[in-house]
């Protein structure tokens, strides 16, 4: 859900750009205030139909045109995303060991579970 979270978000966002806006414009436009404007513009909040409704009003576009998926696959690298929008140094260290810290993770959780498999005896069928 996240993928398509952000592709409305980036529609959005280059309609907004189109017209010189930015999210807080459209957030008071809508009603509804920054925070969860910027939940839905990183794609961590789903923009319902009600308020993509409203969007679509306001930037006299179709609500079609703001769920409209390109051809090309979306880019479902979260760390890449969350990389492009962080703008500290510090905060993209973060980024980058929560990213090593959880492939650590995954890489020991498949060796447990590996070794528990071979734990059992060998079956021929």
């Amino acid at each position: 859900m996240l993928d398509v979270n952000m592709k409305i978000a980036n529609n959005i966002q280059v309609e907004l750009e189109k017209r010189n806006l930015k999210p807080v414009d459209l957030a008071k436009e809508i009603g509804i205030c920054k925070h969860t404007m910027n939940k839905m513009m990183d794609g961590i909040r789903t923009i319902n139909a009600i308020e993509l409704h409203k969007i679509a009003e306001y930037l006299h576009v179709s609500m079609d045109c703001l769920m409209k998926m390109s051809d090309k696959p979306i880019d479902t690298n979260v760390i890449q995303s969350l990389m492009a929008r962080v703008k500290t140094e510090e905060a993209k260290k973060g980024i980058q060991f929560a990213n090593r810290l959880s492939d650590m993770i995954l890489f020991h959780t498949r060796v447990f579970e590996n070794g528990k498999k071979m734990e059992h005896p060998w079956e021929d069928d």
